[in-house]
């Protein structure tokens, strides 16, 4: 095949989710110029979102149209090192956003910072419990960042999306109605908090009376009309109950079509290239500079991108295949420990409980937002004493309502029959008057868990798919159970008729069918030496200094929160790194 080269750029971005757009404005902002390439098609709000067409539940929340098709790339699982990992043929677990806005487009909107002690947890957890209260082989590490670096960058995220929320840690004033436990915030959300619905009041009432302190959850579903830093106009959300799995029509929803896109867009000296899969980011002789990228376009052409820098930010499976596809960094080996590139690779663990009221309790449940609802923080981190609990980590417990969609969100009670007469009368007792509870809880490395290249299985390309090695672990089912039965305070306080327990016990193991979430992280996580991390303190690669790798690959363990707040906050961190110090003297930010 004949490779067609292009004309050279300062920066070639590598997809285009929420990194990739704060990365194209701030390159641009510093007057770069700029290519963008999406492995999916070209979306913006209007027409793709518009109103009734979004409304679809088939085609978005079942046949996934805004998630990458595995019949082209997907990843091979198993449980063990030892196992024969298959492909994922179906996405459940974890669904992997496809085109323009990446996985920004079909979140909920949680919009959470992380804990000062989710930052510095190996830290927090040997000196409150001694080095020994860590199990052998979880491979427990600080951040390289602690929550006041990144403060500032927590702050201009929130502002960019409009997030709706209430703070629980003014300048170290502890706010009533917010989060007690957060790091102290310079200044309050942009905007309120998003209406209070029942199922969330009922929630709060009876956490109150437990001694919690629940308070409303951090919402990038902007709750008023809102003017963000770049001069964006955000609407209001009107709680349609379509956030996950949909695109926003409303102009409400933190997304990148939304908040940043339409500036970035206009820009000359910016250029966004879809359907253009990266299938390579190209190196010099040495293999510590890099040269551009390689990239298929739609009609099947190898197109080469020169760069004199490369920014990885696409979903963080896919910048772990593309630097273990590069020969950036070394490979992680488990039975040696050597080799940095797949290690810590992480989840999360969740548990759940159904409520069922009587017919005089009326939930409205097609009334909803990705992130509307109550919270407590109680149990998550290092928020409560673990001394003889026998686990690291912790959740946050919420009431929260998305939506009522008839097909996903239909909650009905074990004793219900799975169809005919009596499944329509279960539907027709309950659809009302259900609600839910859940857990969101983290998930610590481990030495058996971890991502690489699959000797067996390839692409449509030809190229290796990723293989994830990966199960539940004790520390995580303990401290999930944990976790549900102080739920199950709360939910037997909240008097139901009747309630539905979803919880891992001992015997689980990882199943990639049923959804979860898609916060995974790790494979290229960052840290203080290129001893334990394959990315310096700025997500700067180690071994080839003009890469830089943005996303929750970068995070050594997963914390209890939803990731994108910390996602968001990191890649202007880095960006500021790049314009105040890289740019004049390109090289190492950090020296090994």
């Amino acid at each position: 095949m004949t490779t067609i080269k292009k004309d050279p750029v300062d920066v070639v971005i590598v997809g285009f989710g929420w990194t990739g757009a704060i990365m194209g404005m701030e390159m641009t902002d510093a007057g770069l110029s700029v290519v963008a390439l999406e492995r999916g098609e070209k979306r913006d709000t209007y027409p793709d979102f518009a109103y009734p067409r979004i409304a679809d539940e088939l085609t978005y929340g079942i046949r996934l149209k805004l998630f990458q098709e595995a019949a082209k790339e997907t990843v091979t699982v198993r449980h063990n090192p030892g196992d024969y990992a298959v492909p994922y043929r179906q996405f459940g677990s974890f669904l992997p956003g496809n085109g323009v806005g990446g996985a920004g487009v079909h979140w909920n909107g949680m919009h959470w910072r992380a804990l000062p002690s989710d930052l510095k947890l190996h830290t927090t957890i040997s000196e409150r419990y001694g080095k020994t209260f860590i199990p052998q082989g979880m491979l427990l590490q600080d951040y390289p960042v602690d929550y006041a670096d990144l403060e500032p960058f927590f702050d201009k995220f929130e502002k960019v999306c409009g997030t709706a929320g209430k703070s629980g840690n003014l300048r170290g004033e502890i706010i009533e109605g917010g989060n007690p436990f957060e790091g102290p915030r310079a200044s309050e959300y942009p905007t309120p908090p998003l209406k209070s619905l029942y199922s969330g009041t009922l929630f709060s009432q009876a956490a109150k009376e437990l001694g919690y302190h629940p308070f409303a959850i951090p919402a990038a579903n902007c709750s008023q009309p809102y003017t963000n830093p770049y001069g964006v106009q955000l609407g209001p959300c009107n709680y349609c109950g379509y956030c996950e799995r949909f695109g926003c029509f409303m102009y409400s929803k933190g997304s990148p079509q939304s908040t940043i896109l339409p500036v970035l867009t206009q820009r000359k000296n910016f250029e966004l290239r879809t359907n253009s899969m990266v299938i390579k980011v190209n190196l010099d002789s040495s293999g510590k500079k890099a040269t551009g990228v390689t990239y298929i376009d739609i009609q099947g052409r190898e197109i080469e991108q020169p760069a004199n820098m490369v920014i990885l930010s696409a979903y963080q499976l896919h910048n772990v295949r593309l630097l273990l596809l590069s020969g950036i960094g070394k490979p992680y080996n488990p039975q040696t420990g050597e080799g940095m590139v797949g290690r810590n690779y992480a989840y999360q663990m969740n548990s759940g409980i159904s409520l069922f009221f009587d017919k005089d309790t009326h939930f409205n449940p097609f009334i909803g937002a990705g992130a509307a609802g109550a919270v407590i923080d109680d149990f998550n981190s290092d928020n409560f004493d673990h001394t003889n609990l026998g686990f690291i980590g912790g959740a946050y417990i919420s009431a929260v309502r998305t939506g009522g969609r008839p097909i996903q969100q239909m909650t009905l009670p074990a004793d219900t029959p799975t169809w005919g007469a009596g499944w329509k009368q279960g539907i027709k007792d309950n659809y009302l008057h259900s609600m839910s509870i859940g857990s969101e809880g983290s998930v610590m490395p481990y030495k058996e868990c971890y991502l690489d290249l699959d000797p067996n299985y390839k692409d449509a390309f030809g190229q290796p798919l990723l293989r994830m090695t990966f199960d539940w672990k004790p520390n995580e089912v303990k401290m999930t159970q944990h976790i549900t039965s102080k739920m199950q305070g709360i939910a037997t306080a909240m008097n139901p008729k009747q309630m539905k327990v979803s919880v891992m016990d001992m015997n689980s193991h990882y199943d990639v069918r049923p959804y979860q979430s898609t916060h995974t992280t790790g494979g290229a996580i960052m840290g203080d030496s290129p001893s334990n991390s394959v990315v310096n303190k700025y997500l700067q690669s180690w071994d080839v200094p003009n890469v830089f790798v943005q996303g929750a690959s970068a995070f050594p363990q997963n914390m209890a929160y939803n990731p994108t707040g910390l996602v968001g906050a990191l890649a202007y961190w880095s960006a500021h790194a790049i314009r105040t110090q890289y740019l004049a003297n390109p090289g190492p930010l950090v020296q090994a």
